[in-house]
């Protein structure tokens, strides 16, 4: 294949990666509104289309191995290509999350809030911000905004704590509210992951531009 075309399907599959990303980070966002305006048709229609997502993943990993098999990129257009199966591997797993959660809200829906929700929508707004940038870092090749991106994930770490410590506290106080307040733990634990996954794609997108990696130490333990 000549070059022109070889980095035609680069920047196709690059551009399918930003897609899939902007489903995934669409699912996420449509989940918590079904949560908070305990909407069941929403919510179903989430878990419904999350196939389409799927099978969009499976299509971007077949055209990236493809090039790889056919091609022989060099190096740096096979950091490239890998980045992108392994993002897009993140951003499948970040839809099966906004599943999970559209399936909790499905299970909410017959009980009284055990409060109003505040916290939890704040870790969706700034996990989706984080999503969001990290694929206009991934698609421009910026590490600097990367691994500013990566840094945020302490915010979203903090608010989870404070969800766990405020149900928990609920729990105590009215053992009636266990089930109800055990299934939003779930939620923000959904959303706490799904920013991890962000701050592996972030990893990716600076390991692909310099050949280097984000000490991920300071944080813990990324998502594996």
């Amino acid at each position: 294949m000549p070059r022109q075309g070889f980095d035609r399907q680069l920047r196709e599959i690059q551009q399918s990666t930003l897609l899939l990303g902007s489903m995934a980070a669409m699912a996420v966002e449509r989940a918590i509104d079904a949560l908070k305006r305990r909407d069941a048709n929403l919510a179903q229609s989430i878990i419904d289309n999350d196939g389409q997502l799927d099978d969009l993943a499976l299509c971007i990993e077949e055209r990236a191995l493809l090039l790889i098999a056919t091609q022989q990129p060099i190096a740096g257009d096979l950091r490239i290509i890998s980045a992108v199966i392994a993002i897009v591997g993140e951003l499948e797993r970040i839809g099966d999350y906004a599943e999970g959660i559209a399936k909790l809200a499905l299970q909410n829906l017959d009980e009284p809030p055990v409060k109003p929700l505040v916290d939890i929508p704040r870790m969706a707004e700034l996990s989706i911000d984080m999503l969001r940038r990290s694929l206009d870092a991934f698609i421009a090749h910026d590490t600097d905004e990367a691994a500013a991106i990566w840094s945020e994930d302490d915010e979203v770490d903090e608010l989870q704590d404070r969800v766990y410590r405020d149900l928990l506290q609920h729990m105590r106080e009215d053992t009636a509210t266990i089930g109800r307040a055990t299934r939003l733990l779930w939620v923000a634990h959904n959303l706490e992951r799904i920013a991890d996954r962000v701050t592996n794609i972030c990893e990716r997108v600076v390991f692909m531009v310099s050949g280097n990696r984000i000490d991920p130490a300071p944080h813990g333990t990324r998502a594996g």
